[in-house]
């Protein structure tokens, strides 16, 4: 009985092999083994049938992965553009000014004045592909550039922007895109600070100039404004003042008189500098906004609870910056670095908060700015 079984399952083997339904074929003779898609049985019920596909199969999806390179990615730039088309981003980024280059999407900030820059050195564009050479702009980069100077992202006008957190009032995002420069003013107990500052982060103008009648007798109106009227006549032109807004609170009594003095010097400031009463709903943008110095100072992390520490130790990393890195953070001119150098340092005599504030005041409104608007 055992014999019989044996002969006849070892027939059933030979005529399941015969009939090709296993995963190998029976192989001819001085040749390989004819290979194709079969079937392998389920080992938990052993009723569905699992598909395996033939190695002729997965050697025909490798070869032809492989003789397929992604062709998109090995063209040059000019060939993925028309000559009209080339001719057009080339005019915009060979003529176009900072301001109209930060319109532009992923050119705000740096890399706009980096164009500027590498065009002014080595002249003119002459090919899409040049364009890589800037620094910052590399190739997913560069065809977005193009891109949206091809089919620009039309703005809708009077869309208010999302800063309300720091800045005051709201103002058309637009407004702020479009200024060339700030001026950023920091009010102290016996002087006030200024830093003016352009789009591509450069630093051209950084002083400070005492109050002599700050704090002094009764706040006398006339002296107080002598003393602002002095700082106003001093300041550079710019399409934007930022006045530190300060966070003292109404309810500490013991500051009470710090908080009527900064309101008293802020107040003369706007009046000063916009003299003007124009309506709400007109098109003309408000010339001074206050932004808000707790703001700031979680910007650079200088807040510890409710309270803002000192700004000192920022301001000299960014000067050190200003002279070791090739991209640094902001642009300080060497006069400036050499009349500064000493003053920010620990233990030092000279007063400088409010030259420290009225500076990472500036640097924080750009980037803030730079950042609600990616």
């Amino acid at each position: 009985m055992w014999v019989a079984r044996r002969f006849l399952s070892s027939v059933a083997q030979r005529s399941r092999y015969a009939g090709r339904s296993s995963l190998f074929c029976r192989p001819q003779h001085a040749s390989l083994p004819e290979l194709e898609l079969r079937y392998l049985q389920c080992t938990c019920c052993w009723r569905s049938r699992v598909p395996v596909a033939g190695f002729e199969t997965l050697e025909t999806t490798f070869s032809s992965s492989s003789s397929d390179p992604c062709k998109e990615d090995s063209r040059p730039l000019d060939a993925c553009y028309t000559s009209e088309q080339r001719e057009t981003i080339l005019h915009l980024l060979n003529n176009a000014s900072l301001a109209e280059l930060a319109v532009v999407k992923l050119l705000r900030g740096r890399k706009s004045l980096n164009i500027v820059e590498y065009r002014t050195q080595n002249g003119p564009f002459k090919t899409l592909e040049s364009v890589v050479n800037v620094p910052l702009l590399k190739h997913k980069s560069a065809v977005t550039v193009f891109n949206s100077i091809l089919s620009p992202v039309k703005k809708e006008k009077k869309v208010r922007i999302q800063l309300a957190k720091f800045i005051r009032p709201e103002v058309d995002r637009s407004w702020l895109e479009d200024a060339n420069a700030v001026v950023s003013i920091v009010c102290g107990t016996n002087k006030i600070a200024w830093a003016h500052v352009d789009r591509g982060m450069t630093v051209l103008d950084w002083q400070q100039l005492g109050c002599p009648n700050f704090l002094r007798g009764t706040y006398m109106a006339s002296a107080y404004l002598n003393d602002v009227s002095s700082v106003v006549t001093l300041l550079p032109s710019a399409d934007f003042y930022i006045i530190e807004k300060s966070s003292l609170s109404v309810q500490n009594t013991a500051l009470f008189p710090i908080m009527a003095h900064m309101r008293t010097v802020e107040a003369m400031l706007f009046t000063l500098l916009e003299p003007r009463n124009t309506p709400q709903d007109s098109n003309i943008p408000p010339r001074v906004l206050n932004m808000m110095r707790t703001a700031v100072g979680r910007h650079f992390g200088l807040m510890v609870g409710e309270s803002r520490t000192s700004g000192a130790q920022m301001v000299s990393q960014l000067m050190t910056e200003s002279v070791t890195q090739k991209l640094p953070r902001i642009n300080i001119p060497s006069e400036l670095l050499m009349k500064y150098r000493n003053a920010f340092q620990l233990g030092s005599r000279r007063g400088g908060e409010e030259l420290c504030d009225a500076l990472l005041q500036a640097v924080a409104f750009y980037e803030l700015l730079s950042q609600s608007s990616s």
